[in-house]
């Protein structure tokens, strides 16, 4: 693990895992805001990064050393009281059967595999609304395409490299498609935007 300067006020701790980085953004999230943590002012979650964002001189290299007191990587993740977020999604995506016959297993296998699973939202990126969600099955765990698809519609539910996503607009993208959700996983007139912002519990469900 380091600490690393970040800009002139902030501070990027880097750690070996997506779990590990997981784990510790829900341990800063459960800080009281006294001391340093009343100095932050945002919490930006990596694949392997936790950004302390702070808007002011404050916290030293010790202070930030200091809020991961009672931490450790393999740590259970602590109480954040983050909701649990259903996303209702039809599995009838065009790498359905490929996921199944690469695996092994059959299409429900596949399917009950996705539900069955306890995930978080690891981190948001590549576009508005995109949550890169961790905690599928090893079964789960897929290369991307190896040629991306031009355009995915909107609301195709994705898998790659060990995480699941929703597509929240139509885009490029090289993802394997399993099936299709209504949910709208951005809008500027909510708060927050994002149905699916980092730590929110995720849980696919079969409609």
């Amino acid at each position: 693990m380091r600490i690393l300067p970040f800009g002139l006020t902030g501070w990027l701790i880097e750690v070996d895992t997506t779990a590990e980085a997981t784990s510790l953004y829900d341990h800063l999230r459960a800080l009281a805001p006294t001391g340093p943590m009343a100095l932050v002012t945002d919490l930006v979650p990596g694949a392997r990064t936790i950004l302390l964002d702070v808007d002011r001189p404050g916290i030293s290299h010790a202070d930030a050393a200091a809020l991961l007191t009672g931490w450790r990587p393999g740590a259970p993740p602590a109480p954040t009281g983050a909701q649990t977020v259903e996303v209702p999604v039809r599995y009838d995506g065009p790498d359905l059967a490929e996921i199944a016959a690469m695996k092994g297993i059959t299409e429900t296998a596949v399917v009950q595999a996705h539900t069955g699973s306890e995930l978080q939202v690891a981190f948001c990126g590549f576009a508005p609304g995109f949550a890169y969600i961790s905690g599928l099955p090893p079964v789960l765990h897929l290369p991307r395409l190896d040629r991306p698809r031009t355009s995915v519609a909107a609301g195709s539910v994705a898998l790659a490299g060990g995480f699941t996503s929703v597509y929240p607009r139509r885009s490029p993208g090289g993802w394997r498609i399993l099936g299709h959700t209504d949910a709208e996983l951005w809008n500027v007139e909510r708060d927050p935007p994002a149905l699916l912002p980092p730590g929110t519990r995720v849980r696919f469900t079969a409609v």
